[in-house]
C-alpha cells in the first residue's frame, strides 16, 4: 500500500445510512466514493479503482454478492467487506467463500467498521508486499535461468542455486556470448551479499602496466602519475562480490598476487608495506580452456585450482536449440520495453530462419539481432543477415594452380584469419579449420603465432 489515504468505495442503497458511513470514514482520513447500486458501483470501478469496497448485501435488484463476483473477476486484489443483515450467517459464509475479505453483521458498531477496514488494509499491504517479492523473484529467476529449459541449462540452474548462498569461489566457463556475466550476477543476486557491492572487471581490457593498481590499488607516489591514493577493485568489493571476467588474460605477476588473496584474504596496495584484510567473494570467468593454458605455462596451476572450486559451464546456444524460441520472445519483450515499443510478432518464415541458424555468437548475438529488429522492424533485413553466413569451401572443388603456390604461407594465413575471426578463441578457430585442438596448437607453434 502507498502512503496516500486509503480509498474506499461505499455501496449502500439507503441514502441516510450511506451518508453516515461516508462521514465517519472521511472524518478518519479515508478517501471515500459513494454508489447507491451495483450498477453505479461498476461504473465507478471502471473509472477509478479504489483500495477497498464496503458494500451492503441488499442493493435493489442486484446484491452485494453480484458486486463481489464482478470485483473478483475484474480486480482480484481489491479489498472487499460486505455487511449482512442480523441473523443471516449463511450470507456471511457465502460471501467469505466467494472471496470477501471480511464481513460485518448489522447493526455494527463504529469501532467494528474501523477494525474490519484496518484488518483488510493490512492484508492488502501484505498481499502487495508478497506480490512485489514474487515479481523480484521472477526477475531473479529470469536472471538465474537466463531464459531456457534445456537440460544443459537446468544443470546450470541447479549449480547456481546450490552455491549462491555460500562464499565458494566459482569459475564460469563457456564460449563468448553464452551469458557468463549473467550467471555471475545471478550468483550475486541470490546470495546474502546481494545488498553489498558487485564489482565486475574485464581482465583482458586492462593494460598490463596498470593491472596491479587496478586490482589491488596503489599508494600516492607508488608510480609515475600516482598523485593520490587509488582503491583497487578488490578493496572496492569488500563485503561483496568481485567478478573477474576473462581471468585467463591476467598477467602472471597479478596471478600470483590474486592467488595470495584467495589463500589468505589479504592484499597490499602497490607501494604499501602493510596488509589489508578483505572479505570478498570471487567469481571468475573465461572463454579459454584453463587446463590448456596451464599446460602451456600461461596460467598458474595453483591459481587454477583455487578458482575452480565450483566450475559452471555455460552451454553454447547450438546445444540448447529448444530454448531459441523462448529467448526470442524474451528479447522481444525486453528490448520492446527498453525502447518503449510494442512487441511485434515474427512471421513463421522468420522464426524458422532464426531457429535454423547456428548462432556462432550465442545468446549475445541473438539478443543483438532482436534488439536491432525491435528498433527497425525490418524482418527482411533480419532474415537476409542470417542467410549471408559464409559457406564452407568444398575441398574437392579446389584445383592446385599449374605454377604451384607457397603452402606454408597459405596455411599460416588461414590460421591467422581463423584466430582473428574468433577473437583469439583457439577452440572455435580450430573447429572452423576442421583441425583437432592439438593439431591446431602444433601449427600455431610452428608458425610462432602463440603470442
Amino acid at each position: 500500500m502507498s502512503q496516500q489515504p486509503l480509498h474506499i468505495l461505499v455501496v449502500e442503497d439507503e441514502p441516510d445510512q450511506r451518508s453516515l458511513i461516508s462521514q465517519m470514514l472521511t472524518a478518519n482520513n479515508y478517501l471515500v466514493s459513494e454508489a447507491d447500486s451495483v450498477e453505479q458501483a461498476i461504473l465507478l470501478l471502471k473509472e477509478s479503482v479504489p483500495d477497498l469496497v464496503f458494500s451492503d448485501w441488499k442493493l435493489g435488484q442486484l446484491s452485494g454478492m453480484d458486486l463481489l463476483t464482478y470485483v473478483r473477476r475484474e480486480h482480484a486484489d481489491l479489498g472487499f467487506i460486505i455487511a449482512t443483515a442480523y441473523g443471516t450467517i449463511t450470507h456471511a459464509v457465502d460471501a467469505m467463500q466467494a472471496g470477501a475479505d471480511d464481513y460485518l453483521s448489522k447493526p455494527y458498531q463504529r469501532q467494528s467498521l474501523f477494525m474490519a477496514i484496518e484488518k483488510v488494509a493490512k492484508s492488502l499491504k501484505l498481499k502487495q508486499h508478497n506480490k512485489r517479492l514474487a515479481s523480484e523473484l521472477s526477475q531473479q529467476q529470469e536472471l538465474v535461468g537466463l531464459v531456457g529449459k534445456a537440460p544443459c541449462m537446468q544443470k546450470v540452474y541447479t549449480r547456481v542455486q546450490r552455491v549462491s548462498a555460500t562464499d565458494a569461489t566459482v569459475l564460469i566457463g563457456g564460449e563468448s556470448g553464452t551469458g557468463k556475466e549473467l550467471a555471475a550476477r545471478a550468483l550475486y543476486q541470490l546470495s546474502p551479499r546481494r545488498n553489498k557491492p558487485f564489482i565486475a572487471i574485464n581482465c583482458g581490457a586492462i593494460p598490463e602496466s596498470l593491472a596491479e593498481s587496478e586490482l589491488f590499488g596503489a599508494e600516492k607516489g607508488a608510480f609515475t602519475g600516482a598523485t593520490s591514493q587509488k582503491i583497487g577493485k578488490l578493496e572496492a568489493a569488500n563485503e561483496g562480490t568481485i567478478f573477474l571476467d576473462e581471468v585467463a588474460e591476467l598477467p602472471l605477476l597479478q596471478q600470483t598476487k590474486l592467488l595470495r588473496f584467495l589463500q589468505e584474504g589479504v592484499i597490499s596496495r602497490l607501494g604499501q608495506n602493510s596488509e589489508i584484510k578483505l572479505n570478498v567473494r570471487v567469481i571468475a570467468a573465461t572463454h579459454r580452456d584453463l587446463k590448456v593454458e596451464v599446460e602451456e605455462g600461461r596460467f598458474r596451476e595453483d591459481l587454477f585450482y583455487r578458482l575452480n572450486v565450483v566450475p559452471i559451464e555455460m552451454p553454447p546456444l547450438r546445444e540448447r536449440q529448444e530454448d531459441i524460441g523462448r529467448l526470442i520472445e524474451h528479447f522481444l519483450k525486453i528490448h520492446g520495453g527498453q525502447y518503449g515499443l510494442e512487441a511485434v510478432n515474427l512471421s513463421t518464415t522468420t522464426m524458422k530462419a532464426l531457429l535454423d541458424y547456428p548462432w556462432p555468437g550465442n545468446v549475445r548475438e541473438l539478443s543483438n539481432r532482436i534488439e536491432r529488429f525491435v528498433l527497425l522492424g525490418d524482418e527482411d533485413e533480419l532474415v537476409a543477415e542470417l542467410t549471408q553466413s559464409p559457406s564452407v569451401i568444398d575441398a574437392k572443388a579446389f584445383t592446385l594452380p599449374e605454377t604451384g603456390f607457397e603452402w606454408e604461407e597459405f596455411e599460416k594465413d588461414c590460421l591467422q584469419q581463423a584466430m582473428q575471426r574468433h577473437d583469439g578463441n583457439r577452440t572455435r578457430a580450430a573447429k572452423q579449420l576442421g583441425l583437432s585442438y592439438k593439431a591446431f596448437l602444433y601449427r600455431l607453434e610452428k608458425y610462432q603465432l602463440t603470442d
